[in-house]
């Protein structure tokens, strides 16, 4: 069990990676994840931080709520919710060190795609959503954070600011849901799970609270600046830790 002193920690920790994530609608779970694997180790924490991010992410749905795109949501759903399902149920005996390295090379190879290909006149089919909620959610469901590894299809369609952080967090609800289905039915998901990441809960609302009103004020060019940034940081960071 944690000593009484980590849960402030972890309350700090939770709230740094909730604004973070409703600033550039990514790299929440990046912060949270290492502090939850200290404290409870890697099998109970990926559930207890799909707990939390379903609250964190359902708050930025509500704060975003008058700029959803739907038909984006409704794609990824299709593709996302059954490889949620299936990553889930392989998470228990998976290898993650492989995938972790290759998620962290995609993320570079984005970055330096997007300023070699700026002219790019066709945007991102709609439809295309299933095969990014079909391959986010695989991975999602394994390695607990992929948000960075979304982005850059979100971005592609041509969304900016509070529709692409609400509209990406819906997706998000709906992959975390499938993920926790898998993980109860393969009794990864406990009680204690459930009340550790539900009593995160408050801490994330906050912290999607303080990034809305931080991303009211950014110019758009910032946003994708700042979006471009942590990409890179948690591209290396994926490389080094594998």
């Amino acid at each position: 069990m944690p000593h009484a002193w980590e849960w402030p920690l972890l309350a700090v920790v939770a709230l740094i990676a909730s604004t973070l994530a409703a600033v550039t609608g990514f790299g929440g779970a990046a912060v949270l994840l290492p502090a939850l694997v200290a404290m409870f180790g890697m099998r109970a924490a990926i559930p207890i931080l799909t707990v939390a991010q379903l609250t964190g992410n359902a708050s930025r749905v509500w704060f975003n709520r008058r700029e959803l795109n739907w038909r984006v949501v409704a794609w990824f759903a299709a593709g996302g919710i059954p490889m949620a399902l299936l990553g889930g149920y392989l998470f228990a005996s998976a290898p993650l060190a492989g995938l972790t390295r290759l998620l962290g090379a995609f993320l570079l190879l984005v970055v330096v795609w997007r300023h070699l290909r700026p002219g790019l006149s066709r945007r991102f089919p709609t439809p295309a959503f299933a095969a990014v909620g079909a391959g986010s959610s695989f991975l999602s469901a394994l390695l607990g954070s992929v948000g960075p590894l979304m982005a850059p299809f979100f971005l592609a369609y041509g969304l900016v600011k509070g529709a692409y952080i609400g509209t990406e967090a819906l997706s998000a609800v709906v992959m975390h849901v499938a993920k926790l289905v898998a993980y109860r039915q393969t009794a990864l998901l406990t009680v204690h799970d459930v009340a550790t990441g539900l009593a995160l809960g408050p801490v994330m609302i906050v912290g999607s609270f303080t990034g809305k009103r931080i991303v009211d004020r950014l110019p758009e060019r910032v946003f994708a600046a700042i979006i471009e940034a942590v990409l890179v940081v948690a591209g290396v960071l994926f490389l080094v830790r594998g």
